[in-house]
Parts: C-alpha cells; sequence; structure tokens
C-alpha cells in the first residue's frame, strides 16, 4: 500500500488529514513487516495479513506475547466502517485462527457512531495509544555517548535480542528467529541501532511508504536507558526520511499514568511531532474451538 500524504505547498493540512496520516502510516509498517516474514517465521507464528477496508489485518495465530501483533488498524479512514467491513475483517482472523484482534480505530474515523458498530460486534474497550504525526520536521540535536548506525543483516541476531528484552517479548519463540531477518530486509525498511562500543544496546525501524516515514519499533535494554538512545535514533531516521523524499512522519506509543510514566511519548513531543489523538483499542476475542 502507499499512503499518498502530499497536498501541496498552499493546501492546509487539517485534523482529518493529520490522522489519515498517522493511521494509514501505521497500517503500511504493519503490512510491511508481515509481508516480509519468512517461510519459517510465517509458518512457526501462524502469520497472515490482508487489506480490507482501506486498512490492514495481521495475524499471528501462535503469538507468543498474547495478543500484540493481532491488529486490524486504518478502518474508517479512506473507506467508511460498515459492518460487512467489520465482518470480512473478523472473517479473517477467524479463517486463519486468530486468538483475537485489536481493533485501532482513529477517533475521527467515518462515520461517527463507530463504537456501536464494534460494540455489536462483541469488541471491549481496552488500554490506549497516542498517536502523533508531523510535516517538515526538522532532525533535534542529541547528546548522547553512543553511536547510531545503519544495520546489515549481520547485526540480526543482536537486533533480535534487543527488540526482545526492550520490549519484554520472549526470547524463546519463534519471534527473534523473524526480528533477526529484519536488518536484511532493505527497501522500504531501514534497521538502525544504537552502539555502545562494539554493543547494540538499542535500535529501531524506518518504514518509507509514499511520502510517508513511519518511526516504529524502537526498544531499548533496560540497562542503558536514560542515555539519549531514542532520540539519537529519531535524529537520524528524521534525516533519511527527509533524503528519501519523505515530508510526513508518523509515530504512535502507548498512553502513560503517573504509575507508568512513557519516555516514549516525552521524546515524540520533544522532536516536534503533533500529538493528534489518543486512540482506545477495542478487542474482539475469537470464540473458543
Amino acid at each position: 500500500m502507499t499512503v499518498s500524504a502530499e497536498r501541496g505547498e498552499e493546501t492546509p493540512v487539517d485534523a482529518h488529514w493529520a490522522m489519515r496520516v498517522s493511521e494509514l502510516g501505521e497500517a503500511a509498517y504493519m503490512h510491511e513487516f508481515f509481508s516480509r516474514a519468512d517461510d519459517a517465521s510465517h509458518e512457526a507464528l501462524g502469520m497472515a495479513h490482508a487489506r480490507v477496508g482501506g486498512g490492514v489485518v495481521t495475524v499471528m495465530a501462535h503469538d507468543p506475547t498474547g495478543g500484540f501483533w493481532n491488529r486490524t488498524i486504518g478502518l474508517g479512514v479512506d473507506e467508511p466502517l460498515t459492518d460487512a467491513v467489520l465482518e470480512e475483517v473478523l472473517d479473517f482472523v477467524r479463517s486463519h485462527g486468530g486468538p483475537l484482534t485489536i481493533l485501532q480505530v482513529a477517533p475521527g474515523a467515518d462515520p461517527a457512531g463507530w463504537e456501536d458498530l464494534l460494540v455489536r460486534a462483541g469488541a471491549r474497550p481496552s488500554a490506549t495509544w497516542v498517536k502523533f504525526a508531523g510535516r517538515d520536521v526538522e532532525p533535534p540535536e542529541v547528546r548522547t555517548d553512543l553511536r547510531v548506525e545503519v544495520l546489515t543483516a549481520a547485526h540480526g541476531a543482536d537486533f533480535a535480542r534487543v527488540m526482545c528484552l526492550g520490549f519484554g517479548m520472549p526470547m524463546d519463540s519463534p519471534l527473534p528467529g523473524w526480528f533477526a531477518t529484519m536488518p536484511g530486509w532493505g527497501g522500504a525498511h531501514t534497521a538502525y541501532g544504537a552502539f555502545d562500543g562494539d554493543d547494540l544496546v538499542a535500535a529501531a525501524s524506518l518504514v518509507v511508504d509514499g511520502d510517508v516515514a513511519s518511526l516504529c519499533g524502537a526498544a531499548t535494554l533496560p540497562d542503558h536507558r536514560g542515555r539519549g538512545a531514542q532520540g539519537a535514533l529519531m535524529a537520524r531516521r528524521i534525516t533519511d526520511a527527509a533524503a528519501r523524499g519523505c515530508r510526513w512522519l508518523a509515530a504512535e506509543t502507548g498512553s502513560e499514568t503517573p504509575e507508568s510514566p512513557n519516555p516514549s511519548l516525552h521524546n515524540m513531543r520533544r522532536i516536534g511531532l503533533t500529538e493528534l489523538y489518543e486512540r482506545r483499542n477495542w478487542v474482539w476475542q475469537a470464540p473458543a474451538r
């Protein structure tokens, strides 16, 4: 899929357009992650993906995280979210053995009242994420003693370790095998790392789709946090996105509470992205077999 986001120099960018950029940018990178997975990962994790209703559905039947990779993004953005569209999504999830799907629908999705549609289908509200976008963002100045580099296939195992440990995902699962292939993909996807000497201690991805670049998949090893790794990785990705002709950036992260602060949220604000809205996750559980 290609997100065509440019509206021209004189065209005002309204809230709906910014929402479109952010939602479809996220859908595009999830499609990239699933469509480029190797055959072994597809089989071991039970992966499937499809474009439905203008959005993207990803299924991981054997998701070691309990559901994170089972997501539906972008509904109601370019096409109305209807009962028929939602049923097509749920049919796809059921037919590929998905245990659930997290329906991630933007507050401004079309038409109004789509929450009632999700409730009728059996979905329940859950946690919220914060969505960000920015146009012509200047890379920030970041101080860090870490070295940022583009990763290659040779860094695959280290990239997988950082991703799993940084996100709290199980190493004793097929996930590291999938993650390890990502630095070798190239094309729309670029993997980056922050090094302490020769040790990879943080990693992140950039996915380019049309003129939209998504800042995604950022993780830091727990004992190396607070050293500016993610700020430096953001700055490098912003610079590289502009060099590839992208004028838009899209990103998201979990909401925070006083009991559970989220440094990524503050990093995104600090680099100049615009905070668009909080998006509620709606969880639909597949019937027990």
